[in-house]
């Protein structure tokens, strides 16, 4: 293994062979602590595992987000709305720059992330829904063989983020989000590194270990545009105290009471329903909300199998 200290530490495995460049990264945000741990733990994981090819790991690709414990870097803005960033610009600008030569440079992409501070999102695997069918075949693999409840894709337009940056340079690419708040969860550390792991496998880089059940339920491609934005779903009434009725996971139905807001000043209680049916994807589990903040999100799936809407 080699270490490649700079502005966002970079760890090399390298089996000597030809085979597929893949590339690993966690710390987009820097609130985002789980894909950061089971990053680390890969790079010793994988020490004389690799048959064929190599692997990068970045843990922390915006190092002033993580300094700061927020979304979002020290200078205030949002890596995964900035690729491909400038490497003369700000400090989450230069991340973006250093995370985006190396996306170019693979053959594979996986960006590991979870809702943050600010949301509790059910395990899934994600992709942009990429005009090249033989690059959505592979993405459809990777996200299959990462094995969690939930895969998503989502159409390809949205610009500014690492998977926009794969689409261009036509590396087939997959985003993981699984969990939330603020407490670290040890479950989404293990499945993480396994997922990882599995999708190498797939890939024939190392060899079978010991896997699980197979875990996928529901399976949603979704061509709405800019459906994947999670920030601008189920936006809050009023401003107040969110108190959710529901958890992650949860099959729901439209009209359904999805919480409640609360102001402490006036008593004024109003209600949050479903907007549709399907399952509820994420969930705000930061209590304070201003109008307009995103209070969760649904699937629109609302039994196991696999949808398509356009």
């Amino acid at each position: 293994m080699v270490a490649s200290p700079g502005y966002n530490t970079s760890y090399h495995i390298d089996s000597k062979l030809d085979g597929p460049r893949v590339l690993i990264t966690a710390g987009v945000h820097g609130d985002e602590y789980e894909p950061m741990l089971a990053a680390l733990a890969l790079t010793s994981h994988l020490q004389d595992r690799l048959k064929t090819g190599s692997v990068t790991i970045v843990p922390v690709v915006n190092p002033g987000a993580y300094a700061a414990g927020s979304r979002t870097g020290d200078d205030g803005l949002d890596l995964a709305r900035i690729c491909p960033g400038d490497s003369a610009g700000s400090s989450s600008a230069r991340a973006a720059a250093a995370v985006s030569m190396l996306i170019r440079k693979a053959d594979y992409y996986i960006d590991m992330h979870t809702g943050g501070r600010l949301f509790d999102i059910y395990p899934l695997a994600g992709y942009m829904l990429h005009t090249s069918p033989e690059i959505l075949t592979l993405q459809q693999e990777m996200a299959k063989a990462f094995n969690l409840p939930v895969i998503w894709g989502t159409d390809d337009s949205l610009d500014g983020r690492t998977l926009s940056v794969a689409r261009d340079a036509n590396v087939p690419a997959i985003y993981i989000e699984y969990g939330g708040g603020s407490a670290v969860r040890n479950e989404i550390v293990e499945a993480y590194k396994q997922g990882c792991l599995q999708v190498l496998t797939g890939l024939k880089m190392m060899d079978p270990e010991s896997g699980t059940a197979p875990l996928l339920q529901y399976w949603v491609e979704d061509y709405t545009p800019e459906n994947g934005h999670l920030q601008s779903k189920m936006p809050a009434p009023s401003e107040g105290i969110f108190v959710p009725a529901v958890v992650t996971g949860d099959k729901i139905s439209e009209g359904q009471l999805w919480g409640y807001i609360m102001d402490p000043h006036s008593g004024r209680r109003e209600t949050v329903t479903a907007t549709n049916d399907g399952i509820v994807l994420f969930l705000r589990v930061v209590p304070l909300v201003k109008k307009g903040d995103s209070l969760g999100g649904i699937l629109p799936i609302s039994k196991p199998g696999k949808v398509v809407i356009s």
